[in-house]
């Protein structure tokens, strides 16, 4: 199954909220609706988000398509929906640029954003498998972080596109999927996923895992990311950067797989990005939270960045220019 997909006039995505208790499938008629979809995770993942921007511009073309200023604003809505991912206004405005062509030239367009991520997963997984394979041997033992599968994009994924492929060639010996709290993409859809997939696999805490990578227990550390800064800096879910860190201390690869899409050279550096803040009731119904949802691993504790088109090896001095 498609995550999301534009089918019959409406925009249908998986709802991740429902996972893994039931997969259900909702159908989106309005701007309104998707975006009330973004801002709940029910669609969730940088190149899902990049889809989802573009469908939403679709929607908003065939709605508005005689009335510029309401589209104006609708657009505008959809781009800001979620701040921190840079995939999802890339998604939106690349559709945008087809609004004076009309709602059929928008909707086609946005298709293509969706076949475009398909193409980069499939690419990730294959570069990205040859890369571990080479860091780490025959049949590594990989720790994930978040969700990064076809939940994540629309097909296979980002990082765990790369797992996949790798239990595809059967050359993985394991993965462990950190709970990722607080919402726990990892717990919810990553062990899901590898479920799915046949794959071994285990769950463990966030906090957990720096001490699994010290104990021996992981040979690379593999993970997506939501924005990519012109000096490496990589945006991605919070808990990413202590895994970073354990994983520099253990000595081991840090390994971040993200399409081009969501390499953002007009940022400089992580401290330019606006970090999401998700509000205390996800976290506790007492008392007072600090909720990011987001952190930022700076470049210097990344091994590689593998996109859609190349791999770049900041352990060597590389840049994404």
């Amino acid at each position: 199954m498609r995550t999301i997909d534009w089918v019959n006039g409406a925009v249908e995505i998986i709802d991740q909220t429902a996972l893994p208790g039931e997969l259900r499938v909702l159908r989106l008629h309005t701007v309104g609706e998707l975006i009330a979809a973004i801002q709940s995770l029910a669609v969730r993942g940088a190149p899902a988000l990049g889809v989802a921007g573009a469908f939403g511009v679709a929607l908003a073309a065939r709605v508005h398509q005689d009335d510029p200023a309401a589209l104006a604003v609708a657009v505008q809505k959809i781009e800001s929906a979620r701040p921190t991912a840079v995939n999802l206004a890339r998604g939106a405005q690349r559709a945008a640029r087809l609004l004076p062509l009309g709602p059929d030239a928008v909707l086609a367009e946005a298709c293509a954003v969706r076949d475009d991520e398909v193409a980069a997963s499939h690419a990730m997984a294959t570069r990205g498998a040859d890369l571990v394979t080479e860091l780490c041997g025959d049949r590594p033992r990989l720790l994930t972080h978040c969700n990064t599968g076809g939940l994540a994009a629309v097909v296979l994924g980002t990082a765990l596109g790369v797992v996949g492929e790798l239990h595809r060639r059967d050359r993985l010996a394991g993965v462990i999927a950190s709970e990722t709290r607080p919402l726990l993409q990892g717990a919810r859809l990553t062990s899901w996923e590898l479920t799915r997939w046949g794959i071994e696999h285990r769950v463990a805490v966030d906090s957990a895992g720096p001490f699994l990578m010290a104990r021996g227990e992981v040979d690379a550390v593999i993970l997506g990311a939501d924005r990519i800064c012109a000096n490496g800096d990589v945006i991605n879910k919070i808990g990413s950067y202590a895994h970073a860190l354990g994983a520099r201390r253990a000595g081991i690869p840090f390994l971040v797989v993200a399409p081009e899409s969501t390499v953002d050279l007009d940022t400089a550096a992580g401290t330019e990005v606006e970090i999401e803040d998700r509000g205390a009731a996800e976290v506790t119904a007492h008392g007072d939270a600090v909720n990011p949802a987001f952190d930022i691993t700076p470049h210097d504790l990344v091994t590689a960045i593998v996109t859609d088109r190349r791999v770049i090896r900041l352990d060597r001095g590389e840049t994404t220019a």
